[in-house]
């Protein structure tokens, strides 16, 4: 396979493409087999998992179980979801892009991460137990984040994950505390367990593929290396006095294939949309949202403040 024979230029001076030793990297999270402890670090806030996975063929088999905060255990089979709340008795199904497979480095196969990204290798180092090649996407303008990355030698399987600022400082960190790799993983005990769902309410969260256009949005101006994504309707409450109306919000999302934004559009509440402005969520996420009219926009992304602004009043009703 060409992309696994990347794995000796880490060593000479020519450098491999951005794009191509991403999907060395995601192929490498979609085949091998491994159990592990995951911890993710941003600013004050650590949260750790226990994941699970298995290749059987062409079926891609998952489960996350949370060690912190709420518990829950997400299952993924392909593109299905199932996340169960064993506390409350509720189970959420899904369907979600395959590109979203732990620990979901690269968002999509792009040509703008070589024109927008550069690869620096960097050196060796151990991350649980696990030899690995350490390099930096560095962003080659001010509108994307950075990325310091830990790769398993062998198979370019990610260990540990660092988002840096524009100033290279660390953002937001992920990492392995234990990991076996080429574990005994069953994939039918997995799908087993996805299937006990017994004494759980099950709600499926249905989106429907649009367009922007054809929700009548769209962009005044395109921010540099990012594409759109895809677009999407979800069903959600039955607006007060709206006789019976079903409203839906619109999410529109966009990549450079590493970084993502999502621009989500409803229509507005006054008793709900109160706090204009950006907020920073902690870590490389953060929101921004504005009043356009009748509607109410909200952008989530993992981009600097200037990038998401440019996103959120881009967006604009069509005449």
């Amino acid at each position: 396979m060409m992309i696994l024979s990347l794995v000796p230029t880490m060593a000479r001076a020519e450098e491999p493409s951005v794009s191509a030793w991403l999907m060395r990297l995601h192929e490498a999270s979609r085949h091998r087999t491994y159990t592990g402890t995951f911890v993710v670090s941003a600013g004050t806030q650590m949260a750790s998992a226990k994941i699970w996975h298995v290749c059987d063929g062409d079926q891609q088999m998952e489960r996350i179980e949370s060690l912190s905060g709420t518990p829950r255990s997400t299952f993924r089979k392909n593109s299905e979801v199932l996340t169960l709340y064993p506390t409350a008795k509720v189970g959420i199904a899904e369907t979600r892009d395959s590109f979203g497979l732990f620990p979901g480095l690269l968002k999509s196969q792009s040509a703008a991460l070589d024109e927008f990204y550069q690869l620096k290798v960097q050196a060796t180092d151990r991350v649980a137990g696990i030899d690995a090649d350490v390099v930096q996407i560095a962003p080659k303008d001010g509108m994307r984040y950075g990325y310091r990355v830990w790769s398993e030698k062998k198979s370019g399987l990610v260990v540990q994950l660092q988002t840096l600022d524009v100033d290279g400082k660390t953002l937001e960190q992920s990492a392995f505390s234990e990991l076996q790799l080429d574990a005994p993983v069953s994939a039918a005990k997995l799908s087993q367990l996805m299937g006990q769902t017994e004494g759980y309410r099950l709600e499926r969260r249905t989106t429907e593929k649009t367009t922007a256009a054809a929700q009548g949005w769209t962009m005044s101006s395109v921010v540099p290396g990012f594409k759109s994504a895809g677009c999407y309707t979800r069903p959600v409450a039955l607006l007060a006095g709206a006789s019976g109306k079903a409203e839906s919000t619109m999410q529109w999302m966009f990549s450079d294939g590493l970084a993502t934004v999502s621009l989500f559009v409803e229509r507005f509440d006054p008793a709900r949309h109160t706090q204009v402005g950006i907020a920073d969520l902690g870590g490389a996420t953060r929101t921004q949202t504005r009043k356009a009219g009748a509607w109410w926009i909200t952008g989530v992304g993992e981009v600097p403040a200037a990038t998401l602004a440019s996103f959120v009043q881009a967006l604009e009703r069509k005449k």
